[in-house]
């Protein structure tokens, strides 16, 4: 990844593009990182197609538009990939993150995407670790072992307080994090 990487997040209202956005940035700014997290509403009801992104850098910038190259792509909901156009403005060798049962090689084919393709299946591991299937934190797993945009390890010490104060010391923070480290585990890429 570049010295600044920007993310877009594809999802539909209710999945939590906009909250991953915000939990990746708080943390990425913990890490001592320049960040922006921002999301981006159309129609503003369950459901509908939303995106979020994020700018991460080492350095200060000082960028305030819309991203429209980002380099790495994160789709919570893989019934977007027929609604939307998720490549959009990814660069060759983009990096695209699919919420997906379906194998990445699949995936790569349909979409004829230059770049690599890593899927997950966020919904069973949600269900699983959380007992909901919300793909938004399971997602972020994939996203930081596919871009490799921040180091795993610290990125999850410096997010664990952060989704303790969102959630509180009722478990559920603990339930996020086990769902973070079995998607970071279990997504793949062909």
């Amino acid at each position: 990844m570049s010295e600044l990487t920007e993310i877009r997040w594809h999802g539909r209202g209710g999945q939590g593009a906009k909250t991953a956005s915000t939990l990746v940035g708080k943390a990425a700014a913990e890490m001592g990182r320049d960040i922006q997290a921002f999301p981006e509403y159309g129609p503003e009801r369950m459901g509908a197609p939303v995106q979020a992104f994020n700018r991460i850098s080492d350095e200060k910038f000082s960028i305030h538009c819309q991203i429209s190259s980002p380099e790495c792509v994160v789709v919570l909901d893989p019934t977007l990939l027929e609604v939307v156009d998720v490549t959009d403005g990814v660069p060759e060798d983009g990096v695209l993150v699919v919420n997906s049962r379906e194998d990445a090689g699949k995936i790569k084919e349909k979409l004829d995407f230059a770049g690599e393709v890593w899927t997950v299946d966020a919904y069973k591991i949600s269900q699983e670790e959380m007992g909901r299937p919300i793909p938004n934190t399971p997602m972020i797993g994939a996203l930081i072992r596919a871009s490799e945009v921040l180091d795993f390890e610290e990125f999850r010490e410096k997010l664990k307080p952060v989704l303790e104060d969102k959630f509180g010391p009722n478990g559920i923070a603990g339930k996020n994090l086990a769902a973070i480290d079995r998607a970071y585990e279990e997504v793949e890429s062909q």
